[in-house]
C-alpha cells in the first residue's frame, strides 16, 4: 500500500479533537479533571475480552487482526498507564529481600509505569532509568525500532541455523568433517565444523552463543522477543505478573506464535517462563490475582513491534564529513548502518526527518507508510488488516547483533562476584539524544564513551583519538543527529498542525496521531 494511502486520512483527522497524550498517563476515568487530560478507556475497557481471537470482538487478537492502529495506540495508552496498588503494582514477596545474585529483580526497583524507565522523550517508548540489577547499575535503553531489532536478530538465527543444518547434511552425506564460515547479511559470526556423527563443534563461533541464537535484548543479549521482554519487565520492575499458559508450555518444549508473529520454540530456544499460568495465582502474595491478562502483553508486545524508528536530525556539512570520519576510522566495523529485513511484521513504519518548514517541535516532521493490505474474509466485521510482510531495508541502524569484548573499561561486575566481559554492539540510533552513554551510564558524553572503547575496539579507538579536534568533533555531530523524539509533539502527514492555532504550541503542533487511522475514530483511547 503506498505513503499515499493515509493522505486522505490527514483532513478526517482534523474532525476530530483529541487531546494531546503524555508521558506517564492517569486513568481519567478513575481522575477525571477539567483538561479531559488522560487515558479514555477504563483497564477493564482495555483488557476487553482477553486474547480471544479474530472473531471475539473487544479481544485483543480481534483488534490487532482487524484495527491494527488502534491495537498499537492501546498498547501505548498501557505501555504510559500509571498502575495503582489496587491493580496488583509492587510485591510483597520481594520486599528488598533474598539473595539478589540469582533474583535480580530485588535490585528492578518497583515502578508504577513502563514509562518511569522509557519516558524520554517525553511521551515516547524512550530511555531515562537506571537499575541496580549489577553493583555499576545498568540505564534502561531507548525502545524506538524495537520490532525491527527483534525480526532481523531473528532472520539471521534463522540464517545461521540453516548453515548449520546445510552441514551436518553434507557431513553425514560426505566422508569426514565440514567446516562452513557462518555469515548473515553480511555479519561474520565465525565458524563450525560439522561432524559425520551428528555432533558439532562450535568452538569458533564468536559474537553469538553456540546455540546460534541472537538475542538482541538487555545490554548482555538475554532475550529473544518482545514478548518475553514484557512479561518479564512487568515482574521485575513493577511487581505485576502476567498470566500466559502459552508462554509457559512454549519455555516447556512447546511452540507458541505470538499475537505480533513471533515463534517462541522452547524445543529451539532457551525461554523465560512466565510467573503465572492461571488467573486465580497471585504469585506475589499481595491479595491480587490476573494483574496482567495476556491481553495486555499482546498490546505491548504489538505497540513496540510497531514502535518507530529514531530520527536523523539536520544533516549539515560537518555531519556528513563525520559519516565519512566513522568509517574512516572503522567504527562501522561493528557499527553497521544498514540491513535489509526479509519479512516485515509491521503494519506501518514511520520515517522522521529534520524539516525546518513542516517541523514545529524540534524541526522534526514524520511521514507514515502503510504496511498493511486489507482482506475481507466474509464476516460482518471490519476486513482483516495484515502486515503485506514483504521485505524492508533498515536504515542507520549501526550495530552487527553481536557480542563483543571492549576491554576493561566496560566489564561490569555481578553481585555473584564474577565478571561480565563481553555486550552487545549498540545500535547507534538515537544515540544523540540518550546521554550519559554506556550500559551503566558512566560516561558523560560521546566523546568519552568512544574513548572508552578497548580490547576488539581498541584499533577504532585509538584511531578516533589521533584525530585532531574537527575531526573528533565532526564524529561527535554525525553522532549528534541520530536522535530520538517525542510522537506526540512531533508533526506527521497523520496530523501536520497549525501554527496559526490558539494556544499554540500547546495545542496545533502537531502528531504523530494514530486515532485518524481507527476503524472509528470517534471512539478515543
Amino acid at each position: 500500500m503506498p505513503a499515499t494511502f493515509f493522505r486522505p486520512i490527514l483532513a478526517a483527522a482534523l474532525l476530530f479533537n483529541f487531546a494531546t497524550a503524555h508521558a506517564q498517563l492517569v486513568d481519567r476515568t478513575r481522575a477525571p479533571n477539567a483538561a479531559d487530560e488522560g487515558i479514555a478507556k477504563s483497564l477493564e475497557q482495555q483488557v476487553g475480552a482477553d486474547r480471544g481471537d479474530r472473531y471475539t470482538p473487544e479481544s485483543s487478537a480481534f483488534i490487532i487482526a482487524r484495527d491494527p492502529f488502534r491495537a498499537i495506540r492501546r498498547g501505548r495508552q498501557i505501555f504510559q498507564r500509571k498502575f495503582a496498588l489496587t491493580d496488583g503494582q509492587g510485591s510483597l514477596a520481594l520486599n528488598g529481600r533474598g539473595d539478589i545474585a540469582s533474583n535480580l529483580a530485588i535490585g528492578a526497583g518497583m515502578t508504577d509505569s513502563c514509562a518511569a524507565c522509557h519516558g524520554r522523550p517525553r511521551g515516547a517508548a524512550g530511555a531515562g532509568g537506571d537499575v541496580a540489577t549489577r553493583p555499576d547499575s545498568r540505564d534502561a535503553p531507548h525502545l524506538f525500532g524495537l520490532g525491527l531489532r527483534e525480526m532481523l536478530a531473528d532472520e539471521i538465527t534463522s540464517d545461521l541455523r540453516d548453515l548449520r543444518a546445510q552441514a551436518l547434511a553434507a557431513a553425514r552425506a560426505g566422508s569426514g568433517p565440514l567446516t562452513v564460515e557462518l555469515v548473515s547479511k553480511h555479519v561474520r559470526y565465525g565458524s563450525l565444523t560439522a561432524m559425520p556423527d551428528g555432533s558439532v563443534d562450535t568452538s569458533r563461533v564468536v559474537g553469538v552463543d553456540a546455540d546460534l541464537r541472537v538475542r538482541p535484548f538487555f545490554a548482555h543479549g538475554g532475550k529473544i522477543s518482545i514478548h518475553e521482554f514484557v512479561v518479564g519487565a512487568l515482574n521485575d520492575e513493577m511487581g505485576m505478573q502476567a498470566v500466559d499458559p502459552e508462554l509457559a508450555a512454549a519455555q516447556a518444549g512447546g511452540r507458541m506464535v505470538t499475537q505480533s508473529g513471533m515463534v517462541l520454540d522452547g524445543a529451539l530456544d532457551r525461554l523465560e517462563a512466565p510467573p503465572a499460568t492461571r488467573p486465580d495465582q497471585d504469585p506475589d502474595h499481595d491479595g491480587v490475582a490476573n494483574e496482567v491478562p495476556r491481553s495486555l502483553v499482546d498490546y505491548l508486545e504489538f505497540y513496540l513491534l510497531n514502535y518507530f524508528q529514531p530520527a536523523t536530525y539536520k544533516v549539515t556539512r560537518n555531519v556528513q564529513r563525520g559519516r565519512a570520519l566513522f568509517d574512516k576510522v572503522e567504527c562501522n566495523g561493528c557499527h553497521i548502518a544498514d540491513f535489509t529485513l526479509n519479512r516485515d511484521r509491521r503494519v506501518a513504519d514511520v520515517q522522521t526527518a529534520y524539516d525546518r518548514g513542516r517541523g514545529n517541535f524540534n524541526h522534526l516532521f514524520a511521514t507514515a507508510t502503510a504496511l498493511f493490505r486489507p482482506v475481507a474474509d466474509g464476516t460482518p466485521f471490519f476486513p482483516l488488516k495484515p502486515p503485506k510482510l514483504e521485505a524492508f531495508e533498515v536504515k542507520n541502524i549501526f550495530t552487527d547483533f553481536k557480542r563483543h569484548d571492549l576491554g576493561p573499561n566496560f566489564y561490569e561486575r555481578n553481585y555473584d562476584g564474577s565478571m561480565r566481559r563481553e555486550f552487545m554492539t549498540l545500535p547507534l540510533w538515537g544515540v544523540g539524544s540518550t546521554a550519559p552513554y554506556g550500559h551503566d551510564g558512566r560516561s558523560i558524553n560521546l566523546t568519552e564513551v568512544i574513548l572508552r572503547h578497548g580490547g576488539e575496539a581498541q584499533r577504532s579507538r585509538d584511531a578516533f583519538a589521533a584525530l585532531g579536534e574537527g575531526r573528533q568533533e565532526a564524529i561527535v555531530d554525525f553522532l549528534g543527529s541520530l536522535v530520538l523524539f517525542p510522537p506526540d509533539d512531533t508533526a506527521s502527514n497523520l496530523n501536520a498542525g497549525d501554527r496559526t492555532a490558539a494556544g499554540f504550541p500547546q495545542y496545533g503542533h502537531g502528531s504523530i496521531r494514530l486515532q485518524a487511522l481507527y476503524n472509528d475514530p470517534s471512539d478515543p483511547e
